[in-house]
């Protein structure tokens, strides 16, 4: 593993024993007629409720960094809260790692390839898409922001 990789320090163990100190993300992609639209989500592993998320019409590190901005406005979390993703090139890129390091964030990573090391959040977005994503087609990302918020 490269030195400037973090750990995984979930080890797939999803709970927390109190709110705000251990969070998960992901990021997925849904169809528009417009092209794609890229949702990042932040959920806190205590009590499993999304706390943080943007949604784009691109998936550069600004998305998960306004995701996790959002999280952090609305949780105030304490220092050395754990922050989970999977080793996407946003979660593991240069800028990520400056913000959490600049947020007393300790960033932690699932292995290559493993879905499962990142449970929680797959499991939410295959619920969104479920219930809400294939329910219609989605014409622009003003309306599926909306719905989505909704």
């Amino acid at each position: 593993m490269d030195c400037d990789e973090p750990p995984d320090l979930i080890g797939r163990d999803f709970t927390a024993e109190r709110p705000n100190q251990k969070w998960c993300s992901d990021i997925t992609y849904i169809k528009t007629w417009n092209g794609w639209a890229y949702l990042a989500i932040v959920i806190d592993l205590h009590s499993r409720a999304v706390v943080g998320w943007a949604l784009a019409d691109h998936m550069r590190t600004d998305l998960v960094i306004e995701a996790l901005t959002l999280a952090i406005a609305r949780r105030r979390p304490p220092a050395g809260i754990i922050f989970h993703s999977d080793r996407g090139s946003q979660f593991t890129s240069a800028e990520f790692a400056t913000y959490c390091k600049d947020h007393h964030i300790r960033r932690s990573v699932g292995r290559t390839g493993d879905c499962f090391d990142n449970a929680v959040a797959e499991s939410f977005f295959a619920t969104y898409k479920k219930e809400l994503i294939h329910t219609r087609p989605w014409v622009n990302l003003s309306t599926l922001r909306k719905e989505t918020f909704t």
